[in-house]
């Protein structure tokens, strides 16, 4: 579960960077998929960033806009949200645990 929080909390940091250069010319996005990353985590760490440059090197091919930066605020946004849930589903999983474990070392009382 800390690797998925790591990656949660770097994918919302790549997307509010995303979101500050919004209005700078050239600029291309950058992003985690953290649906490849939970993947990723069964797999070795070879294959994940593969994957993940791969995304990234496609993402870089495409621009929305004659300057050539390929950010939407729309769908940083969304992935702001999106991420956020993530993490809070991820910290009540985190807590959950822990409770659990409180609970077995108090032999269920």
């Amino acid at each position: 579960m800390q690797r998925a929080m790591d990656r949660a909390s770097l994918r919302q940091s790549l997307v509010m960077n995303n979101m500050a250069n919004v209005n700078v010319p050239g600029y291309k996005r950058k992003d985690v998929d953290f649906h490849v990353a939970l993947e990723g985590h069964l797999a070795d760490q070879y294959r994940m960033d593969s994957m993940e440059k791969a995304q990234q090197e496609a993402s870089d091919q495409t621009s929305l806009r004659l300057d050539g930066n390929n950010v939407d605020m729309e769908r940083e946004v969304m992935a702001v949200h999106e991420t956020a849930l993530h993490f809070e589903a991820l910290t009540n999983m985190t807590s959950n645990y822990f409770n659990n474990l409180k609970s077995a070392i108090r032999e269920g009382k």
